[in-house]
């Protein structure tokens, strides 16, 4: 044995001869504290485990759920289901022949159309819904609307039955289900296959990744379970208060948690026992080792988790009811797997001691064998043309920002899913035999007393065809609106707008615009405007973190501005995949303030990893060139680990059916991996060695660093 580790023998008696692999410190903490830890989680979580399985009966996925608060399309929807017929379903019936309709044809659908009316009770008494035929001959269009069916499951197994009962017509004629109501049928079966899926398939990815990080046969089961229990207890706590503080939680905001928990939880235990396996080789046993782990990588974890959790936390000054909605049930779940992170993971690692890393088994006093590992060559790459490296990596990033320029247009409902079900293609059929009219509606709602002079000026706003009056009630008045123009097309936005102008100004009206599109145009704006609220304010929360971490101002600003040019980069691939090989016909209006959100948070992650390492090295005296080295060859394969699995679990969110969270995966996904192995690697490392002790400016360290540079001998405080 070496000297270093005869001196770490010797400042380390043995009493009586080390205890058994595992057995803790000899001391009554160090024995008795990780089975108390252990004890309490399994506690916690078997309490939790009842909880945690009901939260599925908690989401939410109205419309209202996904609106703005403060939009008109939001306060129609809450008056047609407050008034009376606000159970009522919504729906069409689309019939269609390619070559043109046939008198068999015309029977089978008055058929199936009587069928309907005398199974349910419809708006309109017992009259049988008015078919309108298209004039090419091929399409025949009967809405109705399903009255008495208060319950949402109800409403939603309605519509299933009518699909199934829909049999026995000619060959070569379609039958489909569209409208509201069908749509919202078919976002909750894909909704309801989503949270299963997901979980299993984030918790196999993150277990293929830890095997291949580990290369151990137990190691990697480890942290798998502790998220797991992070998991259950996350679930548990949002079930709590969804139920009790009626927080919304979408099946977006779930799923969105899950992967958070897995990929951030799973970070941080790579990060930790990457500290503690250090630790081992200084410190005969593992409980010693797990405290100065702790101490070690802590604040980093701490400051991550704070991070993350403050950026999503800044998304409850969003109007959007779906995204403010989404940050506290994200900050829990990321404070969850830090709980776990940080005492259920230690204590396991205690207990199982040092052979839960075998076949690499740290041991004590051994350092490991000297290699020249990626990392090291990146870091002697970027040491030896720093200049070269920072300028040829801004370019590529800057490069691949202008692929921005080719994302898509808004979203519309119809392409929401990445596969179309009945009620789109129902939908794709009436756009294209009746065109020229919308057959989905504008829902205007007013007072009582103003409902004529409102319905006179709606029949002559420039792009209406047609005005209906419906149901009443409460002192308010309905009216359906048919543009002339296609549903979500820009006319039909023009004639949305032309009609808030003029209704807007009829005194006493109060008058309301609402219905599918005008929730699509609100939608739009609503985005753009949280935008301008959501983004500094998560700015100003992440420097915060960083300058109270690092102590300095310079290195919090370039990790900032090194991560938004990595969310840049990553739309700009999504400009140059959406559309041209994934087929996405729009981009959803949330998409870039939630990237922003979460690329910034997560993406930062990494910088603290680097950057607080490289601020210990710089506090033991390390001069800013050594110590950026070395944090890059230490930290590097951490990060590159985390990054991976950070990266792989948001892959699977890009799997889900859904438009919106395909797209979500994809951004985050890229934008962490050229986090990871471009920015954090090459720029983050270059810009520091080009800076120099200014990068830790104006903290104390860049004053002893300057001290150290002019021979003053290091004096002063560094910390």
């Amino acid at each position: 044995m070496g000297p270093v580790a005869e001196a770490r023998r010797e400042a380390e008696p043995e009493r009586g001869g080390p205890p058994p692999d595992g057995a803790g410190d000899g001391r009554a903490g160090g024995r008795r504290l990780p089975w108390a830890v252990v004890a309490l989680w399994v506690l916690v979580v078997a309490l939790a485990l009842p909880f945690a399985g009901k939260l599925g009966g908690e989401t939410r996925d109205e419309a209202v759920d996904y609106l703005p608060g403060s939009a008109d399309s939001t306060r129609v929807q809450q008056l047609v289901e407050e008034l009376p017929g606000g159970d009522t379903v919504d729906a069409v019936l689309v019939h269609h022949r390619d070559g043109g309709l046939t008198a068999a044809d015309r029977a089978a659908a008055a058929g199936q159309v009587r069928r309907i009316a005398a199974a349910y009770d419809l708006t309109g008494g017992d009259a049988v819904p008015r078919t309108v035929p298209s004039k090419d001959g091929t399409t025949l269009m009967t809405p109705f609307s399903l009255t008495g069916i208060a319950d949402e499951e109800a409403q939603i197994q309605a519509v299933t039955d009518i699909r199934d009962d829909l049999g026995g017509t000619p060959d070569g004629l379609t039958v489909e289900v569209g409208g509201p109501g069908a749509l919202q049928t078919d976002m909750e079966a894909v909704f309801g296959s989503i949270e299963g899926t997901l979980m299993l398939g984030t918790a196999l990815v993150v277990a293929l990744l830890l095997i291949l990080t580990y290369r151990s046969p137990v190691l990697w089961l480890v942290p798998l379970v502790v998220v797991g229990a992070a998991a259950v207890v996350s679930m548990a706590v949002v079930y709590g208060l969804a139920r009790g503080a009626d927080l919304t939680v979408t099946s977006m905001s779930s799923s969105v948690m899950t992967v958070l928990i897995f990929g951030a939880g799973t970070d941080y235990a790579l990060l930790l026992v990457a500290r503690h396996r250090e630790e081992l080789r200084r410190h005969r046993r593992p409980y010693d080792a797990m405290r100065a782990a702790l101490r070690g990588c802590g604040p980093a974890i701490l400051a991550s988790s704070g991070t993350v959790a403050l950026g999503l936390l800044c998304l409850l000054a969003a109007d959007l009811n779906s995204s403010s909605g989404l940050g506290p049930v994200g900050a829990i779940g990321v404070v969850c797997a830090l709980a776990a992170m940080t005492t259920l993971l230690p204590a396991v690692l205690v207990l199982l001691g040092r052979r839960v890393f075998w076949p690499l088994v740290p041991e004590y006093g051994v350092e490991p064998r000297p290699r020249r590992s990626l990392f090291t060559a990146m870091g002697t790459s970027a040491g030896r043309r720093p200049v070269t490296v920072l300028a040829a990596g801004t370019l590529l990033l800057g490069t691949l920002a202008l692929g921005a320029t080719n994302l898509p247009g808004p979203l519309k409902q119809e392409d929401t899913f990445t596969d179309r079900p009945e009620s789109v293609t129902a939908l794709e059929t009436l756009t294209a035999a009746y065109p020229g009219a919308s057959s989905q509606p504008i829902t205007v709602f007013t007072h009582d007393a103003q409902a004529d002079e409102v319905a006179r000026l709606a029949r002559t706003t420039e792009g209406v065809a047609d005005v209906r009056e419906g149901r009443s009630g409460g002192g308010w008045t309905a009216f359906d609106v048919f543009a002339t123009d296609p549903p979500e097309s820009a006319g039909e936005k023009d004639t949305l707008r032309a009609l808030r102008d003029r209704l807007h100004a009829v005194d006493g009206a109060d008058a309301l615009v609402g219905g599918p599109s005008a929730q699509q145009l609100d939608l739009e704006t609503t985005n753009g405007a949280d935008r301008e609220v959501v983004i500094p304010l998560v700015l100003v929360a992440v420097l915060l973190v960083l300058v109270a971490l690092l102590r300095s101002v310079t290195a919090p600003l370039m990790l900032v501005v090194a991560v938004i040019a990595s969310w840049g980069a990553a739309m700009g691939l999504g400009g140059l995949v959406f559309g041209p090989v994934l087929g996405f016909d729009g981009l959803d209006p949330g998409l870039p303030l939630l990237t922003f959100v979460f690329l910034v948070a997560l993406g930062v992650d990494y910088g603290i990893f680097l950057m607080h390492r490289m601020r210990e090295e710089g506090l033991r005296g390390a001069p800013v060139s050594e110590a950026a080295l070395t944090a890059l060859r230490t930290t590097g394969g951490v990060i590159a680990s985390a990054g991976i699995v950070l990266a792989a679990t948001f892959c699977v969110l890009a799997t889900m059916p859904m438009v919106m969270m395909a797209e979500m995966g994809f951004v985050i996904a890229v934008g962490v991996l050229l986090d990871t192995f471009l920015v954090r690697t090459y720029l983050v490392t270059s810009a520091s060695l080009l800076m120099g002790r200014r990068v830790w400016w104006p903290g104390r360290l860049s004053r002893a660093e300057r001290a150290r540079e002019t021979g003053d001998g290091g004096r002063g405080d560094a910390g």
